[in-house]
């Protein structure tokens, strides 16, 4: 809705009542699923606050009616939605031991588990979302586990430039190792090779003079086992990401996540967020992205066929090809047994258990937000606005009407992102280009469950990359769009970085 995703990048939101009329028509227009009565009502759930003395209504329910009220604890990212059916639980319990099934290489005396790789990241989706949380890149002396690298080459002819505007491919392989590094194989085969992460440490002097180390992650190969990488090929490392609320995600309706679209700064703020076009892998249809590091994809069920046949090797319908990432250059990995069993069906993992794994990962439900009313937390939500975080972290939506799972339908949900692309500076580059997404865009995180981090999954490594090693390290690493946002937070006197920091620690 323009006039609220607007109006919240000015300090304290005042805006002109033209612009305001005008932006509230366009709203309106744009949210086929909803009444008149249902019109006004979302506009005034979801208008901007300006009062930081108490919380907002139901500002606790971060997943509306969805929002587990379970424990907050090691366990509180693997809740199912409070609004779940007795009959779908059972779904929901399958979808969870698929999300946890070890797959193993064929061919095995467990039919039903057989199909890893042959090459491979992981052996389940648990092992990189640990507990349903966010990965973290290796410490010393481990194997990285939550922590990939994905390759990818530029166009080099405007054949290729086309394709990507077409939407045909987002980039394109590199020719020998192809999309991923997978430093993991079956027995028999070779892995494809080790990253590698250097640190450099510099420091950041703050306006109180406070001191923070920041450290600079440099990626390698090493030991590549089919040869060199294209001299063309870039390196992106990604941690896996915590799997909350992602049906909920799905049901923002389009138009509210493009009305804050501004690609050429029409408006002057600084902020262009940018939505991400991507082709939906079972239609063929063009379709807004809002999941992954750069938008790449449209829906859960994407997400989910992708990183089966990326990260574990294994096909579905959505994705068919039982050697996942290999190429036609690893003769050696197209020669070795896949999983695939006539009687079954074509791929390792025929139906149901896409749709199973797409069903516990819609509804994992966000935690309650704690401590809502505690005045420094108020004060640290006031400082997050005024310092113009909610620029790109839109606070609340509501959701659709008409959304595909009842369980979704018309919930006012706190996720603080925006869904689109941004450009966070060169310093968070990482020279790939992801469909609409250049090098230097990345999508707006949610924040939804990050004040959780510590407690579900140990350790509390923040951005693509888990560079940050905390959450004041993550907003210093703002550049570009979020340079603003970021010397306003290094300009607060440290009773007031940490009432924001307290502020996000409840979400």
């Amino acid at each position: 809705m323009r006039f609220l995703l607007s109006s919240i990048r000015k300090p304290f939101f005042f805006a002109g009542a033209a612009c305001l009329a005008a932006s509230i028509a366009h709203a309106e227009q744009q949210r086929s699923d909803l009444t008149e009565k249902d019109r006004s009502r979302v506009l005034a759930v979801t208008a901007p606050t300006t009062d930081f003395t108490k919380p907002e209504p139901f500002e606790a329910m971060s997943g509306g009616a969805t929002t587990s009220t379970g424990k907050a604890d090691g366990g509180a990212f693997s809740h199912p939605s409070a609004t779940m059916p007795f009959e779908r639980k059972q779904d929901f319990k399958l979808g969870n031991a698929l999300f946890q099934k070890l797959w193993v290489s064929s061919p095995s005396s467990t039919q039903a588990s057989d199909g890893l790789g042959p090459l491979f990241n992981a052996r389940s989706c648990q092992t990189c979302h640990v507990k349903d949380g966010r990965g973290r890149p290796p410490l010393a002396g481990e194997e990285a586990v939550s922590l990939f690298l994905r390759l990818a080459r530029p166009a080099r002819n405007e054949a290729e430039r086309q394709a990507i505007a077409r939407h045909e491919v987002l980039n394109f392989p590199d020719e020998t190792y192809g999309r991923q590094l997978q430093n993991l194989a079956i027995p028999g085969l070779a892995a494809e090779g080790k990253p590698i992460i250097t640190y450099t440490e510099r420091p950041i002097t703050l306006a109180d003079g406070e001191l923070v180390m920041l450290r600079k992650p440099a990626y390698g190969v090493m030991g590549l086992h089919d040869g060199p990488l294209g001299a063309d090929t870039t390196l992106s490392a990604r941690i896996a990401m915590p799997t909350l609320g992602l049906g909920l995600i799905e049901a923002i309706a389009d138009a509210d996540i493009l009305a804050s679209a501004d690609p050429n700064d029409k408006n002057g703020d600084g902020i262009a967020g940018r939505p991400a076009w991507v082709r939906d892998h079972r239609t063929g249809e063009i379709k807004l992205g809002r999941f992954g590091w750069k938008a790449q994809n449209a829906n859960v069920r994407d997400q989910s066929a992708s990183a089966f046949s990326h990260d574990i090797g294994i096909s579905t319908p959505d994705a068919p090809n039982a050697y996942g990432d290999c190429t036609e250059a690893q003769k050696d990995c197209l020669a070795m047994p896949t999983g695939v069993q006539p009687r079954l069906g074509p791929v390792e993992a025929p139906d149901p258990v896409l749709d199973l794994v797409t069903f516990y990962t819609e509804n994992l439900a966000v935690p309650q937000r704690r401590n809502v009313d505690d005045p420094t937390v108020l004060e640290g939500k006031q400082l997050f606005y005024t310092s113009g975080c909610t620029a790109c972290h839109t606070p609340k939506f509501v959701t659709r009407r008409d959304a595909a799972d009842p369980m979704h339908s018309f919930q006012l949900i706190w996720p603080y992102s925006d869904f689109l692309l941004h450009d966070m500076g060169e310093e968070l580059a990482d020279g790939q280009q992801v469909g609409e997404a250049s090098g230097r865009h990345w999508r707006t995180q949610p924040l939804w469950g990050i004040g959780l981090t510590q407690k579900v999954n140990g350790n509390g490594f923040y951005l693509h990359d888990g560079r940050a090693r905390n959450l004041t390290e993550a907003i210093l690493w703002h550049g570009g769009e979020g340079q603003k946002a970021r010397d306003a937070f290094a300009a607060l006197q440290k009773s007031d970085r940490q009432a924001l920091l307290a502020f996000l620690e409840s979400l």
